[in-house]
């Protein structure tokens, strides 16, 4: 049975090595703002990221890497790994290693420090509708089931969960992108747990909008440029952030 599931794997991406691409560049946006959560530390922060695709007509396999890096040089870095599948590019399903060097109880930037509830690492599935032209509606459902996540007051994994719905639409050249998220989990505010997005109960954790435009060079160039307007109603907070593209 295993040799035929890895004879399977070895076709099917083998199928898609036929169309083998390779990215990389960098953003720059003005606030690091994820989810809801400021992760910036209110600084402009460099992100550049990399990845290697291979696809066909109905799938694609992405293997990437990607960076936040603070421009006032403080703690709040970051550098996180994914695998990203794609059906029809319709359905996708995402395992992400967040890596926060900061947060390793050992030597900080040992990226191989593993050990159970002591590690910068935060692993995370995602599985998402990501809309057609005829429904542009995405949702995504997230979830945490390794290392720096929050505890129950038993020390269990808190398995966090988030949910997001987005709406897209091109108007006169301008994308726009409306979005609602927020946590599912209820955390024992009576042991003093308070949930992975900062929550004390299942909440609302960011509403807002992005809008992004390129931003024309010259004939043959263009800078795409994203605007971003966003709140967490949980925590009274509003965020404006400006990012652009290279």
């Amino acid at each position: 049975m295993k040799k035929y599931v890895y004879l399977m794997l070895f076709m099917f991406v083998g199928n898609m090595m036929q169309a083998q691409e390779l990215n990389a560049g960098f953003d720059l946006y003005s606030r690091y703002v994820w989810r809801g959560l400021d992760l910036g530390g209110k600084s402009p922060s460099l992100q550049p990221w990399g990845n290697v695709t291979f696809k066909n007509d109905k799938h694609s396999l992405v293997v990437g890497v990607w960076g936040a890096f603070t421009v006032a040089g403080t703690s709040n870095d970051e550098t996180d790994l994914s695998l990203n599948y794609t059906y029809k590019k319709t359905l996708n399903v995402i395992v992400t290693d967040y890596f926060f060097p900061g947060l390793n109880t050992g030597n900080k930037d040992d990226y191989f420090e593993w050990r159970p509830n002591q590690t910068g690492h935060l692993l995370e599935g995602t599985v998402s509708f990501l809309g057609t032209e005829k429904i542009p509606v995405s949702l995504l459902f997230a979830m945490n089931f390794y290392g720096n996540d929050a505890r129950q007051s038993n020390g269990d994994l808190a398995l966090s969960k988030y949910v997001e719905l987005g709406y897209k639409r091109n108007i006169k050249g301008l994308d726009v992108n409306f979005f609602v998220g927020g946590s599912l989990d209820d955390p024992d505010e009576e042991a003093g747990e308070t949930g992975f997005y900062l929550n004390q109960r299942p909440a609302i954790t960011h509403i807002g909008l992005k809008f992004t435009k390129p931003l024309k060079i010259n004939e043959t160039f263009e800078l795409p440029i994203q605007y971003s307007l966003s709140t967490n109603p949980d925590q009274q907070k509003i965020f404006f952030a400006v990012g652009i593209s290279i």
